[in-house]
């Protein structure tokens, strides 16, 4: 235990951002340079070292959180990161956008404010990009088996990475002009620097991993084309199909997927628009859906310098505190305020849009809403409540229902699906197709990057052991784990 009087000692302190007013000015990451170094030792401190940590149930890569705790409160990096990379490939990229599940199911947390876990872990790797500790680890030989990856996101490099290290020679397909898959083109600059997937990237080829880009399987590249040159194939494709709004109006020009949205913005960051195609600027902004999606919609609206945005959710507004259906250690529903929220705009609860208004050259100019409320079980609209929001660009944010089928991957491969719709696999991630496995939110549905990272390295022990007869990789979970949080 590091401290054994820490948890007692130590107020909860978390990362400090930037003035709103400056960070609105930039791309840039919300948190203040290093305003974590000063306290993450001390807040560190504040682990318990309980007995049975369920901050390891809370966490789908079973990240061994109690130990890399001890070792930042000793300000021991090097061990700090060994220990954090033995279940997690990308830290960096969970340490900013994971919703935290573990601090949820942190023992402190039953009454007292849970372990910054999740800021610990940033500390760690940014500290060991620093201090020169992430390094290639290319495999010692090779096996002579090969295994192609199709997408980029979480899942997918989570299972080349370790793939490649396994020995196997990896080539990772993406149909974007850039790697990174919604890492790179559906998170914003300013909650997570693109710098963080290049250094990544650039590890990974090092070790051993080939990257194409631009190339659609299914419309590029045929299925079966694929089976004929790589010994195993796993999609992680990502669901990526939106869920859309079927309302009167919908056809209005300035209606858009948040999807569709969010990625020009991230390409006038890469240098490839001086200015977004599809902007914010001066106009009243609605945003539909009040989940990270939605919010992350927010934040880039301002950025652009809307007129106004408004968030509509909906489901009613989440309580501060733990429903009883919701007891610890699983992961609660609870109202938020994230940084796009802090910078402004109004957010409307259990509110359902009816239609939208156009003009006379077919552009959105106003929404309509009703309130609504559950009765027996049921969304009913309140009479009365009708009202209309001005509205030059809306955003759809209200999620995703499953793989892209349009471009022919999953009828090619001749792919069975679950009842959800996702590509249905067995235990070890494989799929009805002998050498064929799916990782992520192609098998999964819409979920955490904690989850793609944990489901890509289970694939990649999964066709490790097709490919080797037996594997040595990791095992951090099945298909079938929901495990006690989200």
């Amino acid at each position: 235990m590091a401290d054994p009087k820490g948890f007692l000692t130590t107020p909860r302190e978390t990362a400090c951002t930037r003035p709103v007013a400056d960070r609105l000015q930039d791309w840039n990451e919300v948190y203040v340079p290093g305003s974590l170094l000063p306290i993450i030792s001390k807040q560190a401190g504040r682990c318990m070292d309980c007995g049975i940590p369920f901050c390891h149930n809370g966490c789908p890569l079973g990240n061994l959180i109690p130990e890399w705790n001890d070792f930042s409160y000793r300000e021991d990096w090097t061990a700090a990161s060994e220990r954090l990379h033995a279940t997690n490939n990308f830290p960096e990229f969970t340490g900013r956008l994971c919703p935290a599940p573990c601090e949820s199911a942190c023992v402190l947390g039953i009454n007292q404010p849970a372990v910054t876990i999740k800021n610990v872990e940033v500390s760690i790797i940014d500290k060991a990009w620093d201090n020169g500790d992430v390094t290639p680890q290319a495999p010692e030989r090779l096996s002579g088996k090969t295994a192609a990856v199709i997408g980029s996101g979480p899942a997918g490099l989570a299972t080349a990475q370790q793939l490649t290290r396994a020995g196997h020679t990896v080539v990772v397909y993406e149909r974007a002009d850039r790697i990174g898959g919604l890492l790179r083109y559906g998170i914003p600059e300013f909650k997570m620097e693109k710098v963080h997937i290049n250094r990544r990237i650039e590890q990974m080829r090092a070790e051993g991993t080939k990257f194409r880009t631009g190339i659609e399987v299914g419309r590029d590249i045929t299925a079966t084309d694929l089976r004929k040159r790589f010994d195993a194939v796993v999609i992680a494709a990502g669901a990526t199909v939106s869920r859309d709004l079927p309302v009167p109006g919908r056809e209005l020009n300035g209606i858009h997927f948040a999807m569709e949205y969010l990625p020009l913005a991230n390409k006038v960051q890469e240098g490839d628009f001086m200015a977004p195609p599809i902007t914010a600027e001066g106009k009243h902004v609605i945003v539909i859906g009040g989940g990270d999606t939605g919010a992350d919609c927010v934040g880039t609206a301002h950025r652009q310098g809307a007129a106004s945005v408004t968030q509509l959710e909906i489901m009613p507004k989440p309580g501060e505190d733990r429903n009883a259906n919701q007891p610890w250690p699983t992961f609660p529903m609870l109202y938020k305020v994230t940084s796009a929220h802090e910078e402004g705009g109004e957010r409307v609860y259990s509110v359902s849009t009816t239609h939208f208004e156009g003009d006379e050259d077919g552009n959105v100019q106003a929404l309509h809403l009703v309130e609504v409320a559950f009765e027996d079980g049921k969304l009913v609209q309140k009479p009365g409540t009708e009202r209309v929001l001005p509205a030059q660009l809306v955003t759809l944010a209200m999620g995703f229902t499953g793989t892209d089928q349009a471009n022919g991957l999953v009828q090619q491969f001749g792919l069975e699906l679950d009842a959800r719709g996702n590509i249905d696999r067995d235990a070890s991630y494989a799929t009805n197709v002998d050498g064929v496995f799916v990782a992520g939110d192609a098998g999964r549905g819409q979920s955490l990057i904690v989850w793609a990272i944990a489901e890509g390295r289970s694939a990649a022990r999964g066709v490790d052991r097709f490919l080797t007869g037996s594997s040595a990789l990791p095992y951090p979970v099945k298909p079938t784990d929901r495990s006690l949080t989200v």
